[in-house]
């Protein structure tokens, strides 16, 4: 098992930042690939990147490409999303994502996703 909670969600203006931080424990995090989805009203979940387990590749969603960045810490069995120049439409419910497969985050999908965090907010005023 894994257990991942999420931190760092808020209210902000427009064109400003955010670094959300995932927290793991359970199983060995360095094992998993990790990623962030989100969720607006709504709306279906949907990815925003990911980071390999192996040599912390990434992929990302293509808006997000330029403004968001996700990065990992083993030592620590942390991934953060850096959020920068943030858009109303980044408005939603962002969570943690890990799957042990290396590739999934070139493939994602919610279904592939073995474990989930509970997810926090994240909101964009104009």
């Amino acid at each position: 098992q894994v257990q991942l909670v999420e931190s760092g969600g808020g209210l902000v203006q427009a064109g400003g930042s955010l670094r959300l931080s995932c927290a793991a424990s359970g199983r060995t995090f360095s094992s998993y690939s990790m990623g962030w989805f989100r969720q607006a009203p709504g709306k279906e979940r949907d990815f925003v990147a990911g980071i390999r387990w192996s040599d912390s590749n990434t992929n990302y969603a293509d808006s997000v490409k330029g403004r968001f960045t996700i990065s990992r810490d083993n030592a620590k069995n942390t991934v953060y999303l850096q959020m920068n120049s943030l858009k109303p439409e980044d408005t939603a419910v962002y969570y943690c994502a890990a799957n042990p497969r290396l590739n999934w985050i070139y493939t994602p999908s919610t279904a592939v996703i073995n474990y989930w965090g509970e997810g926090t907010l994240v909101t964009v005023s104009s």
